[in-house]
C-alpha cells in the first residue's frame, strides 16, 4: 500500500526556519531518520522509503506555499494514490504552540496552501496535520508572524515535537488515520 505524505512550506534559505516551513521540517525529519535522500522532480522534491511493509512517498512542493496544490494533485495522480492516503502537514496558528491535530477532513481554515489543494482535488477529504505554531502577534501581522523565525525557546522544543509529528505520520500509515487520532489527538 502506497502513502502520499506531503509538508507544506516555501523553498529557499529564507523560509528554512519559518514557522509557515513547520511541514517542510517534519518530512525533512523522516527522510533524516530513514536515510533517504530528495530527487528534485516535477513541481516537488520526492523521496520515498519503505516501513512496516507500507511504501511512503515524501513530498516537498517546490511551489511555494499558495500553490501547493499543483504538487499535491500531480503526484497523487503520478504515483496512483488514493486521496485516502494522502496526508498534508501544515502549520496552525488556531492551535497552541506544539499542539497536533489529525483531522480527516475540514475547511481550509483560512490556510492559502490547504486552501489551492483543495480548489485543485476538488474536495476536503484528505487527511491533515496541523501542528500549532501559536498566534503572538497583532492584529494584521498574521503574514508576518507565520514567515517569522521560531523563537529561541520555541526552537528548543522544535526536536520534541517533530519526533511527535513523525510517530503521528508513520501511525497513519500503519496503523490507520481512526486509530492515529484516537491516540494523538487528545
Amino acid at each position: 500500500m502506497k502513502y502520499l505524505i506531503v509538508g507544506l512550506g516555501n523553498i529557499g534559505p529564507e523560509y528554512l526556519f519559518t514557522r509557515h516551513n513547520i511541514g517542510f521540517m517534519v518530512i525533512d525529519k523522516l527522510a533524516n531518520t530513514h536515510e533517504v535522500k530528495y530527487d528534485m522532480s516535477r513541481l516537488a522534491y520526492h523521496t520515498e522509503f519503505r516501513h512496516k511493509g507500507k511504501q511512503i512517498h515524501l513530498l516537498k512542493p517546490t511551489t511555494y506555499m499558495n500553490l501547493s496544490g499543483k504538487a499535491v494533485n500531480y503526484w497523487l495522480k503520478d504515483l496512483k494514490i488514493e486521496p485516502e492516503n494522502l496526508l498534508v502537514i501544515t502549520d496552525d496558528i488556531a492551535l497552541p504552540y506544539g499542539k497536533m491535530r489529525l483531522k480527516t477532513k475540514g475547511s481550509h481554515g483560512g490556510h492559502n496552501g490547504l486552501r489551492n489543494i483543495e480548489e485543485l482535488l476538488g474536495t476536503q477529504q484528505y487527511s491533515r496535520l496541523r501542528i500549532g505554531v501559536g498566534s503572538d502577534f497583532s492584529k494584521g501581522r498574521q503574514a508576518d508572524y507565520v514567515l517569522g523565525n521560531f523563537t529561541d525557546e520555541e526552537t528548543s522544543f522544535l526536536p520534541e515535537h517533530l519526533d511527535r509529528a513523525s510517530e503521528i505520520v508513520l501511525s497513519f500509515c500503519t496503523q490507520g488515520v481512526n486509530q492515529t487520532m484516537n491516540k494523538y489527538n487528545q
